[in-house]
């Protein structure tokens, strides 16, 4: 029998005599998120390790909408611990990860049948979520989990809220910029529809690897969404006209224009939407990724102190996706780096926050990079080398532990790197002497008519 929640007897027991930790699957809004076994069920669960510092707030609130949420397409809570300065929530595990993250991993974007059953669970799930009163705020590719059988749920409750009788509209901005509605940013107040929105968002996301705006400062951004007309994708012409038709019904500029969930799942483009099999293929892949990864990965001794686990193995999938750099398969995939805070970045917007998370060299994943069938894995590794690089001048230690083929690698692909960063550099150069050039040549002719 699936668990469904945790007995008494297991809140009452230690965390370690419940669960089997065995490795961590990434990040949510204020925690790690760890992949662990129920010893009595052998069943996976997700757990997310909360430092108690951590706003405890968000952190009940998070809590508070899951247990009160039964639905296929919202991940399940299971209970919480309290354990030395941590606290444990036990969630539904999702295999094949976040729709974002099986997007990177297999360095692809989403046709229109694999979008469609996508964003059909993710709108039951807001469906359920928007008849309750109840606000996610923060929908988008990565916040959208599938299970083994191609169910899309809804995760990451962190910046929800709850809209009561009396209180129609929220005020808060919260969020992530890019996918944020105009009347978030203008604090105009709003409501269910702002979901609606970010679905729409996240749609373009899904099929073309990054949401618009993308490649610009978050904080420009916020001034273009309002000011600008409601974004479409960069080529329509690639689109169904289905598919047009219900992404201009989520990016209506008026929220009151804007469909509902309950609305849109009654449009022809998802009424239409295949059999959740098509998400199979993809699916399988990742799950091969994430095992093969799991076999190459480390203990690392001095967690098992730090998280109260004997025998804790630390398995970071995020090591496989580079954040910041654009792989040469996905052409359309631009992830942003955001080191000086100049560029765009895909993070959930927190207000009056300036600390920067310290980023640790992780070891390369042991890939065949001469393997043309796993060209996606070699892409992977090459993202990795570029971020350790990248750290170099601050810490040389760890290009000693190399072997010698290791480094000579890196230093092919330093070269690469400064192959390209010195080409975009003389493009930039080059439109702005164009610019100059052409100021140049409007005065030079000004002066022959007079």
């Amino acid at each position: 029998m699936d668990l469904k929640f945790l007995s008494d007897e297991n809140l009452k027991s230690p965390i370690e005599y419940v669960f089997e930790l065995e490795c961590r699957i990434g990040k949510g809004s204020y925690g790690s998120v760890y992949k662990a076994l129920h010893k009595e069920k052998k069943q996976h669960v997700a757990l997310k390790q909360i430092p108690i510092e951590s706003d405890l707030f968000d952190i009940i609130k998070e809590i508070s909408i899951m247990q009160q949420c039964d639905s296929d397409n919202i991940v399940k809570y299971y209970g919480s611990y309290f354990k030395e300065s941590y606290l444990w929530i036990c969630m539904e595990y999702c295999p094949a990860g976040s729709v974002s993250d099986l997007m990177k991993l297999l360095a692809c974007t989403l046709n229109e049948e694999q979008m469609g059953v996508i964003l059909n669970g993710s709108l039951k799930g807001l469906e359920y979520l928007h008849l309750k009163k109840k606000i996610h705020r923060d929908i988008k590719a990565c916040n959208i989990l599938l299970d083994l059988n191609g169910n899309a749920k809804l995760a990451d409750f962190g910046v929800a809220g709850q809209l009561s009788d009396s209180m129609t509209k929220r005020n808060t901005v919260i969020g992530t910029p890019y996918w944020m509605a105009p009347e978030i940013i203008q604090e105009a107040g709003y409501d269910c529809s702002a979901d609606i929105w970010s679905l729409g968002i996240t749609c373009i996301e899904m099929f073309e690897g990054k949401p618009p705006y993308a490649e610009i400062h978050p904080m420009r951004a916020i001034f273009m969404i309002p000011s600008k007309p409601p974004p479409s994708f960069r080529d329509p012409k690639k689109c169904s006209r289905a598919l047009l038709d219900f992404v201009s019904r989520c990016l209506a500029k008026n929220p009151l224009e804007r469909s509902t969930a309950s609305a849109l799942l009654k449009h022809d483009y998802i009424k239409k939407s295949k059999k959740k099999s098509i998400l199979d293929n993809l699916i399988r892949q990742v799950i091969e990724i994430k095992t093969n990864y799991e076999k190459e990965s480390q203990i690392d001794p001095g967690s098992e102190t730090a998280l109260g686990f004997s025998g804790l193995k630390i398995e970071n999938y995020e090591t496989l996706i580079d954040k910041t750099k654009e792989t040469n398969t996905l052409k359309t995939m631009n992830i942003i780096e955001d080191d000086e805070n100049e560029n765009g970045s895909m993070a959930t917007m927190v207000i009056n926050k300036s600390t920067k998370d310290k980023v640790a060299v992780e070891p390369t994943p042991k890939i065949n990079l001469s393997n043309e069938n796993h060209q996606y894995e070699a892409n992977m590794a090459k993202n990795l080398i570029y971020r350790e690089l990248k750290l170099l001048e601050k810490d040389q230690t760890f290009i000693n532990k190399l072997t010698k083929d290791d480094i000579k690698l890196r230093l092919k692909y330093l070269d690469e790197q400064m192959d390209e960063e010195i080409d975009d550099l003389k493009s930039k150069f080059d439109k702005k002497r164009a610019i100059i050039l052409k100021a140049i040549e409007i005065k030079r002719k000004n002066s022959q008519i007079y």
